[in-house]
């Protein structure tokens, strides 16, 4: 059969409806899939922009997102999203069509030989699971099957392919005489390898733990959503009530309904999930790598004399940052439905009391002396309006710390993030490859910077109909970066607001043909959130507001303790939340 064909096949089989394409060097596999009635290629207005469609389809199926791109350019654009999907654990297969085989350059000491070549395997190594240039026809079975099975097993995360353009087109290929990756003894050894079991002495350990604590607290990170085990969380939370906190990437994994949600932690957390941390007597970490951005600078205050029990399916990010009593290397899913198999009885009366006390006195949505914070306000009007199941994509800035304030999350949503890697422009083609994944509508947050990266992916979705709604969130500014410039740049605002600008987003999205208003913050808040969200249909909302507004408070300043956020309270204040009593 021909390979193309071959490949194409191979992905159907994986149930893979969805390949998110640029044409070029890859044409044979476009066109392989065009012709298959089970899968469909999208091709998206820029490679990065089919790099982050793959992501959310991922991120939204459990499948491993497929991309397909062309050799040069086109695979080097491919890299910010290989890296995003790296550093969130997001399953992908990147499959690039490279230069014919007769215009590599192989040992010669050239730069280049065919027209586009770049080595791609050698520049995505260290942002790949695994990365291979596949020179031999008889190993095309092999490495798809292992390239695959690697991006879903363990740790997931993302894997390259480089196929030659002629070995694309061959038609003598027939895979079912060709060795098999799952015959392999690199196969068995994997899977003896990488069993991630708790012991029943860690379980035992835990729950004696919880028992015995009289203040313990979860800390829910991306691992939880990664490892299918939200359902297994809702269990024991339901079993025990023990209250929860969560790091960016873990939000969508427990529903804001959750009473003993206490909501996100870290440098520009919630002052109530900080003190629930802060004041806590165990911590129990799932599937968080507790980055500085999460603890802060002051380790110490982090957590304080808890005890921390750590459980990630990656040993090597076990007990870097925060000193822990107990590491459990293990699958979270399978750790959570041990747990829940054992008998849980913590008293937690007085401990439920005060951390509720603390979500009443810390509202996000309102300034210590009571006046309103339009930017978190606009975020929780967002949320009143809202689809059960809509797919809420943000990008980078300080309206992603705005959305992880005070946006929130019902049972059936799905919030994405680019968390680890912090990448702008992820929003808008994230939101394409969510629908499309899911049937459902995606809600775009965004800024004025972030959108400008790949705001030529309007064009797909004005193409396809798209049901996306586009929350633009103007401060016309790059005002994270502006914080910092005012901190310790003496406030020379270079690229954040001076020489920067910002066009007009209603304009331009008029222009690709889709609905689009101008409006102000209040007349948002007021009319215009609840009126858009009403129906399907694509839509930008351009909505402006002055960069104070949007200023996110409250905020850790460098090696301040880890409760003390500005605004800062009065030292007795501080000093009385701060109480083991």
């Amino acid at each position: 059969m021909k390979v193309s064909d071959y490949i194409t096949e191979f992905l159907v089989e994986q149930k893979i409806d969805t390949v998110f394409s640029y044409i070029g060097k890859n044409a044979h596999i476009c066109d392989s899939i065009d012709k298959h009635d089970q899968i469909e290629n999208v091709f998206t207005i820029h490679e990065q922009g089919a790099g982050f469609s793959a992501d959310a389809y991922s991120r939204v199926t459990g499948k491993s997102g497929v991309v397909t791109v062309t050799s040069g350019p086109g695979a080097t654009n491919i890299v910010t999203s290989l890296a995003d999907c790296y550093f969130d654990s997001i399953p992908a297969l990147y499959i690039v069509g490279d230069v014919s085989s007769h215009e590599c350059k192989g040992s010669r000491p050239i730069r280049q030989f065919g027209f586009q070549e770049t080595d791609i395997v050698k520049i995505s190594e260290e942002i790949t699971k695994y990365a291979v240039n596949i020179v031999a026809l008889k190993d095309i079975r092999y490495e798809f099957e292992k390239a695959y099975f690697l991006s879903q097993h363990g740790r997931k995360g993302p894997v390259l392919i480089s196929l030659p353009e002629n070995l694309q087109f061959r038609t003598d290929f027939e895979p079912e005489n060709e060795k098999s990756h799952f015959d392999s003894a690199e196969y068995q050894e994997l899977m003896v390898k990488n069993i991630m079991l708790p012991s029943d002495n860690d379980i035992n350990a835990v729950v004696e733990l919880l028992n015995s604590a009289s203040k313990p607290v979860i800390l829910v990170g991306g691992g939880v959503r990664l490892s299918e085990s939200t359902k297994a969380l809702k269990k024991l939370l339901e079993k025990t009530n023990i209250p929860v906190v969560y790091s960016l990437m873990g939000k969508d994994s427990v529903s804001s309904e959750y009473k003993y949600n206490l909501g996100f932690i870290g440098n520009f957390g919630t002052r109530h999930a900080n003190f629930t941390i802060a004041n806590a007597d165990l911590l129990i970490v799932l599937g968080s790598r507790l980055d500085n951005l999460q603890t802060g600078r002051d380790i110490k205050s982090f957590v304080g004399d808890a005890k921390v029990v750590q459980v990630d399916i990656d040993e090597n990010e076990l007990g870097i940052r925060v000193e822990s009593h107990l590491l459990i290397h293990s699958d979270i899913k399978i750790f959570l439905e041990a747990l829940n198999s054992k008998k849980l009885e913590p008293n937690l009366s007085s401990w439920q009391k005060k951390v509720l006390e603390y979500k009443v006195n810390y509202l996000s949505t309102h300034t210590l002396d009571g006046a309103d914070r339009l930017g978190n306000q606009l975020m929780q009007k967002i949320s009143e309006h809202l689809d059960d199941d809509d797919v809420i994509c943000v990008d980078v800035g300080e309206h992603q710390m705005l959305v992880a304030q005070s946006l929130e999350v019902k049972k059936n949503q799905r919030i994405l993030f680019s968390g680890a890697f912090g990448a702008m422009g992820f929003a808008l083609p994230a939101a394409i490859g969510a629908t499309l994944a899911t049937g459902k509508r995606a809600i775009v947050i965004t800024g004025d910077g972030g959108l400008q990266m790949n705001i030529q992916e309007l064009e797909l979705i004005k193409r396809r109909n798209l049901p996306i709604k586009i929350l633009v969130i103007n401060n016309a500014s790059l005002h994270m970066v502006k914080l910092r410039q005012d901190a310790y740049l003496e406030g020379n605002l270079v690229g954040s607001k001076k020489d920067y600008s910002v066009p007009s987003f209603q304009k331009i999205a008029e222009a690709y043909g889709i609905e689009s208003y101008e409006v102000t913050a209040k007349e948002a808040i007021n009319e215009k959130i609840e009126e858009s969200l009403k129906d399907n249909k694509p839509e930008l909302l351009d909505i402006q507001i002055s960069p104070e507004m949007t200023t996110v408070e409250p905020r850790l300043d460098f090696n301040r303790e880890f409760a003390d956020m500005r605004p800062h309270l009065s030292r007795e204040v501080y000093a009385q939340e701060m109480s083991k009593e």
